[in-house]
């Protein structure tokens, strides 16, 4: 039976840490956006995500958003990383709909990768952050 479940690959939308300086907090801070690089708008966006270290044993809670529409080529901020959740391996599971079939793909930051060392231009944002395809 579930084998012949199939969940098509997803290929066009990533997940990015990004650090940008905060007005309000006169602060930097790591936000994730989720990009659709598609020429085509994807719905009913879910996306739950977490932080852990499992040598160490700490988890974050869980954490859910619900986007309804992100139009062709766009983004949209999911969450801010708060720096004590920098040090753990983040993950971010997205699922969504493009026409009438649904997708879903698990993005991982691995332990320690989000870092100013890593960060790298991400033209759809035209902003400098870590990108996961």
């Amino acid at each position: 039976m579930k084998k012949d479940i199939k969940i098509p690959e997803v290929s066009n939308v990533f997940i990015a840490a990004v650090k940008e300086y905060n007005e309000e907090f006169k602060c930097d801070d790591w936000n994730t956006y989720i990009i659709n690089a598609k020429e085509i708008p994807i719905e009913m966006i879910l996306i739950v995500s977490k932080g852990y270290d499992e040598t160490k044993g700490i988890e974050t809670a869980v954490l859910r958003h619900k986007i309804e529409k992100l139009p062709a080529n766009s983004f949209a901020k999911i969450e801010l990383l708060q720096n004590e959740v920098l040090k753990l391996t983040n993950f971010f599971n997205v699922t969504f709909f493009e026409g009438n079939k649904m997708f879903d793909k698990k993005y991982v930051f691995k332990k320690g990768i989000i870092k100013e060392g890593n960060l790298r231009q991400i033209p759809m944002l035209n902003k400098r952050g870590i990108l996961i395809k």
